[in-house]
C-alpha cells in the first residue's frame, strides 16, 4: 500500500492514509522474494520453527522490540523478518508460495480475496476471555462470516486537532456539526493562517468515510450486499466537502500532507485533521493549548466519528504447523500484556488493542491523549469494512474527487459509485 507519510518517523499508519482504506487484493502473481523460512520443516534438531514478517516500521527501535519479543518465545524458534519497500504486495505473493511467512502483519487484517481463497487460518477463539477487552470495531473489522482472521496489535486514529486561543479568540467553540466547523474555519481564516488543512486534495483522500458516518450513512449496507450510502443524506454531506474546498478556509498547498503535523505546528492552520501519532510533536509545540475531537456530526441526526486501524497478526494458510503458529500469536498479542503495552508506548505513539491494557499506559492519562482513547471507545469506526475492496475504493475516491474538486452533482456521481461498488460486492459475496 502506498505510504502517504511524508517523514520515516510515521510510516506505521500508512494503511490508515488510503481513501476508503485500498488494501491490495491479496491475489498476486507469485515472486522469488526471501521468505525467511529457511528450510521447508517445521523443525530442526527437535525445535519448532516458525517465520514472522513485519512491514518496516519508521520508528527507531521498534525491530529490535519485536525481535526480542520472539526470542522470548518458550514454544518455538522465531525468526523475525523485517520487509522493506511494498510490504502488501510482498505478503500476497508470498501467500500463493509454499515459502511465505507462518505469521504475518497485515493492515487492517487480511483482505477479502485472501480469506475467500484460503490463503489465511481461522483464529477464532484466540481471544477467548480477552475479547470484549479488544477495540470492538476492530474485531468486528478482522472478522468474516463469524469466524475471526487477525489479532489486532495496536490501534491508530485519525482525528482533528485544534488551537484552543486561535478558537478563543474569535470566540469559536470546538464544533459540534460539519456547518458549525466550516463557518469555523472561515471566521479562523485570516491573510496569514487558514482555518482547516485536511491534506493537500482538500480532504478527498481521508475525510469520505467520516463524512458518510457524519451523515448517520456508512460505507455498506448491514449484511455488506449493497453500496450503503445511496440516499439524500450522503449526498448532503459529501457536498459539504465541496462546500469546504470552495470556501477560501482550506489549506491547500501546505508543505507536508495531514498525517504530518507540520502545517499545524508552523501555524499555517487552526485546525488539521491528522492522526493520533502526531500528538507528541504537537505537545512539545502548542504545550496546553490544542485539543483533540472526532470529526462532527452531519447535524443533529448524524454522530461524530473517528477511523480507526490497526495491523493484524495473521496467520497463513500455507504454515507448516498452523496450531502453533496460532498459539505463538496469542501468546504474544493476548496474554503478553507487557509487551503489547511496550510495542504501542515505547515505539511512537499509539494506543494498546485492549482496552485494560491502554488504561495502563501513561502516556494516554491525561488530556488530549486521554481523550483520544475516549474518542476510540465511543466514536471509533473501522477505517472500511472487510469487503470494500480495492475496486471499491477507486470508485469513491473518484466519485468523490469529481464532487469536491470540480462540483459534479453528489446524486449522479453516487448513483455511478453504486453501480461499480455493486458489481464489486456480487463478486465478492459469489
Amino acid at each position: 500500500m502506498r505510504d502517504t507519510r511524508s517523514t520515516p518517523t510515521f510510516a506505521r499508519r500508512s494503511f490508515l492514509g488510503l481513501a476508503g482504506g485500498a488494501l491490495g487484493a491479496g491475489v498476486l502473481p507469485a515472486c522469488g522474494d526471501n521468505t525467511g523460512r529457511g528450510d521447508t520443516s517445521s523443525t530442526s534438531g527437535g525445535s519448532l520453527r516458525l517465520s514472522q514478517w513485519y512491514h518496516q516500521y519508521g520508528e527507531e527501535g521498534s525491530q529490535q522490540a519485536v525481535e526480542g519479543y520472539a526470542t522470548a518465545y518458550p514454544g518455538a524458534t522465531v525468526t523475525v523478518q523485517w520487509n522493506p519497500g511494498d510490504y502488501d504486495q510482498k505478503v500476497a505473493s508470498a501467500l500463493l508460495t509454499d515459502g511465505g511467512p507462518d505469521v504475518f502483519e497485515y493492515g487492517n487484517g487480511p483482505t477479502i480475496d485472501m480469506i475467500q481463497a484460503g490463503q489465511v487460518a481461522e483464529m477464532s477463539g484466540i481471544l477467548g476471555a480477552a475479547e470484549s477487552d479488544f477495540t470492538a470495531s476492530l474485531v468486528e473489522r478482522m472478522s468474516y462470516k463469524g469466524k475471526l482472521y487477525a489479532v489486532p496489535q495496536v490501534t491508530d486514529m485519525q482525528l482533528l486537532v485544534y488551537r484552543k486561543s486561535l478558537l478563543q479568540g474569535v470566540g469559536v467553540n470546538p464544533p459540534s456539526t460539519v456547518d458549525e466547523l466550516i463557518a469555523a474555519a472561515k471566521k479562523l481564516t485570516t491573510d496569514k493562517v487558514k482555518g482547516f488543512f485536511a491534506g493537500n486534495d482538500g480532504g478527498v483522500g481521508v475525510l469520505g468515510g467520516p463524512m458518510l458516518w457524519a451523515a448517520g450513512q456508512d460505507y455498506l449496507n448491514d449484511d455488506q450486499t449493497q453500496m450503503g450510502f445511496d440516499s439524500d443524506r450522503a449526498g448532503q454531506a459529501l457536498g459539504r466537502l465541496r462546500t469546504l474546498f470552495t470556501s477560501d478556509a482550506l489549506l491547500l498547498a501546505a508543505p507536508a500532507d495531514w498525517s504530518d503535523p507540520s502545517a499545524f505546528t508552523q501555524g499555517l492552520c487552526a485546525m488539521q485533521w491528522t492522526g493520533l501519532w502526531t500528538l507528541p510533536v504537537i505537545e512539545e509545540a502548542f504545550p496546553g493549548d490544542y485539543g483533540v475531537m472526532a470529526w462532527p456530526a452531519l447535524d443533529v441526526q448524524g454522530k461524530p466519528s473517528v477511523p480507526v486501524g490497526a495491523y493484524g497478526a495473521c496467520v497463513s494458510a500455507k504454515a507448516r504447523n498452523p496450531d502453533a503458529a496460532r498459539g505463538f500469536v496469542k501468546w504474544l498479542w493476548v496474554d503478553q500484556t507487557a509487551k503489547q503495552l511496550d510495542f504501542a508506548q515505547s515505539f511512537g505513539f499509539h494506543i494498546p488493542a485492549r482496552k485494560s491494557v491502554a488504561a495502563q499506559a501513561d502516556k494516554l492519562k491525561n488530556p488530549p491523549a486521554a481523550d483520544a482513547v475516549k474518542l476510540v471507545n465511543e466514536n471509533g469506526h473501522a477505517q472500511t469494512p472487510l469487503l470494500w475492496t480495492p475496486k471499491c475504493a477507486t470508485a469513491f475516491s473518484d466519485g468523490l474527487t469529481r464532487i469536491v474538486k470540480n462540483g459534479a452533482d453528489p446524486k449522479s456521481e453516487i448513483d455511478t459509485m453504486k453501480s461499480r461498488i455493486d458489481a464489486e460486492l456480487k463478486r465478492v459475496n459469489g
